[in-house]
């Protein structure tokens, strides 16, 4: 295709690749991917989770604004995260303050992780006595009358 047409810049490739294979099942498909994908700070980064949001939320629906767009990328980040990225900002900011809050965030505090059990909880073993292994108790006897 590239010997037929030449070199062209990215958005032209772009609405290529969308008019000649852009159907109803890739439409399903990135929706679906959107929907599924929700914030994980162990697993993703934020630059790339964040962009990669985007460009599915561009793909699906061109003519939405940017701050739609981020809007509908931090409802994905979970509860914690996303308040602690919204109270940083007065009005909708670039791609680029949402991001660098979000890496801040997440270095900085534990929002958005998750708690694991430390290697030193899990090998400690609850010591269970048995009834024939139990020690003996002693014997009390009353001082004033000598019965038990």
């Amino acid at each position: 295709m590239r010997q037929e047409h030449g070199r062209h810049d990215w958005s032209w490739w772009k609405y290529e690749i969308m008019t000649k294979w852009a159907n109803n099942s890739l439409r399903f498909k990135m929706e679906n991917a959107f929907e599924s994908a929700i914030f994980n700070s162990e697993k993703d980064k934020p630059l790339t989770w964040f962009l990669k949001q985007k460009d599915r939320l561009a793909a699906l629906h061109p003519d939405m604004s940017d701050s739609m767009i981020n809007m509908k990328i931090l409802r994905k980040c979970g509860g914690e995260l996303e308040n602690a990225i919204k109270c940083r900002f007065v009005e909708p900011c670039s791609s680029e303050d949402y991001i660098s809050a979000m890496e801040d965030i997440i270095t900085r505090t534990r929002i958005g992780k998750t708690w694991t059990r430390s290697p030193m909880e899990s090998k400690m073993v609850p010591i269970i006595f048995r009834e024939d292994k139990r020690p003996e108790r002693p014997v009390f006897k009353c001082h004033k009358c000598g019965s038990n």
